[in-house]
């Protein structure tokens, strides 16, 4: 089948475009009972690459379509406004394809990928995001070993976890450039999200209070571990700016032996501060959340309750015990912690906090209780791991499958 709009069209790519919609419109209501599981699977793998190029089409279509002002026609303010008109789609999504367009158009190993099938749309505007924020005056080798990193990156994690390597992507491919960069940009930003930190707290007279607050993200991770385990936390009003900083305190200083365990370890923040901090140098320091702090609020911060100093190449816990034990300690799940973040069953993204330690080689069958043996699940897949009906693998990656055995 033929689009009708192939025969008139002059250029290759519209020609293209027909032709695609017509395969698919053939395939529109063709049953798929004959194929077996393994081939679907296959497909929808295959689809998404596919869906990746064709985004990256779209994109270029779209800053084409910006260069050649093709709201001119219409009288339409952008092309933005006038890419919304014609898709019915919103003024919000249009915007958001044009900023992502243009941010391609300045990072070609990023595009080229995409254009690939290689990078999800998601994983691409995480990418782009991380590159427009490296300084303007960095040296363009290195901005372009970022992008270079960051796709190779995402051969093996999702979005979720290129937010992470792209806020840090400078410490990996240029550490002598990225840690000095990475501190200062911190500081600045608590400094300002410390101006504007308020709480504010409203009674409906229905039962309910609604409320709202600004504190800086340093607080909020500990906040949100804090509220994870308790549903209700109470304070007396006095005004938005000293009871926003009043809750900072109170977060802060909340001890940690009265919340609420999962695995054998208390909701605290850990931060993992590098021996250099301690010394007085320049370096940022990394709360378990992945969260990066400035070296001067990590000190700060070492000594208060509910927080753990984690310093690297420090002695203070012995974390591998062995076989002298069978069950991991606190100072190991904490240490677990650190290195996992989420469950490692794959696409399961629960947080360490709500995990337990597992054995990759079973205790019972020789396995030690160290480090390098253990892995975090959440309760879900933990059970899954001891569950005879499924088979393990742990993959080079850290992460964990599960197949159900036939």
């Amino acid at each position: 089948m033929t689009s009708p709009h192939t025969t008139r069209s002059r250029h290759r790519v519209t020609r293209a475009v027909g032709d695609a919609r017509g395969v698919l419109e053939e395939l529109r209501d063709l049953p798929l009972w004959s194929m077996d599981a393994a081939e679907a699977g296959h497909a929808l793998t295959e689809l998404a690459k596919l869906k990746s190029q064709v985004a990256a089409l779209e994109l270029r279509l779209a800053k084409h379509a910006q260069t050649e002002k093709v709201e001119a026609a219409s009288g339409a303010t952008s092309t933005a406004a006038w890419l919304a008109v014609a898709t019915h789609a919103t003024r919000r999504e249009t915007a958001r394809t044009m900023r992502l367009a243009e941010q391609l158009d300045t990072m070609p190993v990023v595009a080229q990928a995409l254009a690939r099938g290689e990078l999800l749309l998601e994983q691409a505007e995480v990418i782009a995001r991380a590159i427009a924020k490296l300084p303007d005056d960095l040296d363009p080798r290195i901005r372009e070993q970022a992008q270079t990193k960051l796709v190779e990156l995402a051969q093996h994690h999702d979005a979720k976890d290129l937010v992470v390597f792209g806020n840090r992507i400078l410490d990996i491919v240029c550490p002598e450039v990225g840690e000095a960069a990475e501190a200062k940009a911190l500081e600045r930003e608590e400094r300002e999200a410390e101006k504007v930190c308020k709480l504010t707290m409203l009674d409906d007279g229905e039962g309910r209070t609604h409320g709202r607050f600004v504190i800086p993200t340093m607080h909020a991770e500990a906040l949100k571990k804090a509220l994870f385990a308790h549903a209700a936390l109470t304070h007396e009003k006095v005004t938005s700016q000293s009871l926003g900083r009043t809750f900072c305190d109170y977060i802060l200083r909340y001890p940690a032996d009265r919340l609420p365990q999962r695995g054998g370890v208390n909701a605290t923040v850990v931060i993992t501060i590098p021996l250099a901090v301690l010394e007085g140098r320049l370096a940022a320091c990394e709360l378990d959340t992945g969260t990066r702090i400035s070296p001067g609020a990590a000190r700060r911060l070492a000594c208060e309750a509910g927080l753990i100093p984690a310093v690297l190449d420090g002695q203070a816990q012995v974390l591998d015990l062995g076989r002298t034990r069978r069950l991991f300690t606190t100072p190991q799940r904490i240490a677990l912690g650190l290195q996992q973040n989420t469950c490692r069953s794959e696409g399961c993204d629960r947080p360490a906090s709500t995990c337990e330690a597992h054995h990759k080689t079973r205790w019972t069958d020789g396995g030690n209780t160290d480090l390098k043996d253990g892995v975090l699940l959440c309760p879900s897949h933990h059970q899954r791991a001891h569950d005879p009906a499924y088979k393990t693998t742990y993959l080079p990656t850290g992460k964990v499958q599960f197949h159900r055995r036939t």
